[in-house]
């Protein structure tokens, strides 16, 4: 297990680049299962959870060749479906949530997908039954072993277009789907359908290799089948998850940052939720400039009430963002109200920063109630356990934040989503160490 060995309290300064998206990442890779053709796919992160789903398609017996840094050629002409019954690819598959994804392909263009149980963050309940209720109405079979924890579909004849009202706009649901209807006979319509930048692009990358899909960027997606897909070129976004980490970095470390190249159009919301913080988020081109702030206040509502930050489906607030947002807050001028409704096991991380001396109220498992510092009493060092990417970063951020040296263990689980963090950190002054 390795372990982060972090000094806080120093001010940070210069410039970072944010990595590629690992969310649409974790999509678009699986879309080489389309088609015996090559794609080629720059700016994919070097974090672990995408290196074992490209470690799984090599698997699978994808031709993989890495042309440079975050840039890899793909070409699945000679499929290995035996894998799938094997029992390192229920090891390997277990390991992944974002594994679910290779069953919409293949079901696609083999006519059967297998897939166990996917694990990732313990951050509650994260049902399954929106993709396999779309591939069942799409004409799939389903079954499912109990003992084995283990899903499959089959359509041996083939996949027929229909019409589906999604239970929840699922973004991995929406995307397995649509990767799944692109290849079916006729006219597939997905209301409902989850709508983020990175599904969006997932959607653009199959019209580049051929797909008929229409309303991208809406929640009604129209997907018109089509016989074969070929191959393309496509880049992946800057993550939006990362971006607002280090601008709530530079709050919590009273720094000035320049995040380069963040693509603002896709962007959303995310740089106005933390400007309700207080904190100064400038637009320079296509980089964000935080400047240096002795504090930052939060904003009332309109009748003067403690606002709610709250998570949504896109256009909404982003969940994954939220543990971010209650650490920044801890050292706010003001309190807010953080309201996480999509997972009931996220928020709680609090203990750890309640132990740093964070003034938070753990309402229930959705709420939590925060009261900020306004840097007259900074946050105390500790020795603490990341326990998933989001909250392992939030406890980073909170650790550089304070004075003294703090621990944190397990940070496998940081390195899931955040590309070589330490030595990115370390060049823009953070006094951190790996130790393993």
């Amino acid at each position: 297990m390795g372990t982060f060995q972090i000094e806080g309290g120093h001010s940070l300064k210069g410039e970072i680049h944010p990595q590629g998206a690992k969310n649409e990442a974790l999509q678009i890779l699986c879309c080489v299962l389309l088609t015996p053709e090559e794609v080629i796919i720059e700016n994919i992160p070097d974090i672990v959870d995408v290196n074992k789903l490209i470690g799984i398609l090599g698997n699978l017996g994808v031709k993989i060749q890495k042309l440079g840094k975050g840039k890899y050629a793909f070409r699945a002409d000679d499929i290995n479906l035996k894998y799938l019954e094997s029992e390192l690819f229920k090891k390997e598959g277990s390991s992944l949530r974002g594994s679910i994804m290779i069953v919409g392909p293949l079901l696609a263009r083999f006519g059967k997908g297998y897939i166990p149980r996917p694990g990732g963050d313990k951050i509650g309940r994260r049902r399954l039954d929106t993709h396999f209720e779309g591939f069942i109405k799409l004409g799939a079979k389903f079954r499912y072993n109990k003992e084995e924890r283990f899903y499959g579909v089959e359509a041996p004849n083939g996949l027929k277009g229909t019409y589906m009202l999604l239970d929840q706009a699922s973004v991995t649901g929406t995307a397995n789907i649509v990767m799944a209807a692109v290849l079916a006979k006729g006219k597939t319509t997905v209301y409902n359908a989850a709508c983020e930048p990175y599904l969006q692009q997932l959607c653009k990358m199959l019209n580049a290799m051929g797909a008929k899909i229409s309303g991208i960027g809406s929640n009604l997606l129209v997907i018109e089948g089509v016989d074969y897909l070929g191959g393309c070129k496509h880049r992946v976004l800057p993550d939006m998850i990362e971006i607002g980490s280090w601008i709530g970095l530079a709050a919590m470390t009273q720094s000035e940052l320049t995040i380069k190249d963040v693509s603002w159009n896709d962007l959303g919301i995310i740089p106005d939720t933390f400007r309700k913080l207080g904190i100064k988020v400038k637009k320079k081109g296509d980089d964000i400039y935080i400047p240096k702030q002795k504090e930052y206040e939060i904003q009332s509502d309109m009748d003067g009430s403690i606002i709610t930050i709250a998570d949504a489906p896109w256009p909404g607030f982003t969940p994954d963002l939220l543990s971010i947002v209650l650490v920044v807050c801890t050292q706010a001028k003001g309190s807010v109200l953080i309201h996480q409704k999509m997972f009931e096991s996220r928020l709680f991380f609090v203990d750890k920063l309640i132990d740093m001396g964070a003034k938070i109220i753990l309402c229930d498992p959705h709420r939590a109630t925060v009261i900020g510092h306004n840097f007259k009493s900074a946050l105390k060092p500790t020795t603490m356990v990341s326990p998933d990417i989001r909250a392992g970063i939030s406890l980073l951020i909170a650790a550089l934040s304070a004075n003294g040296t703090s621990i944190i263990h397990n940070i496998e689980q940081i390195d899931r989503g955040y590309e070589n963090i330490d030595e990115r950190l370390r060049a823009i002054g953070a006094k951190i160490t790996r130790l393993d």
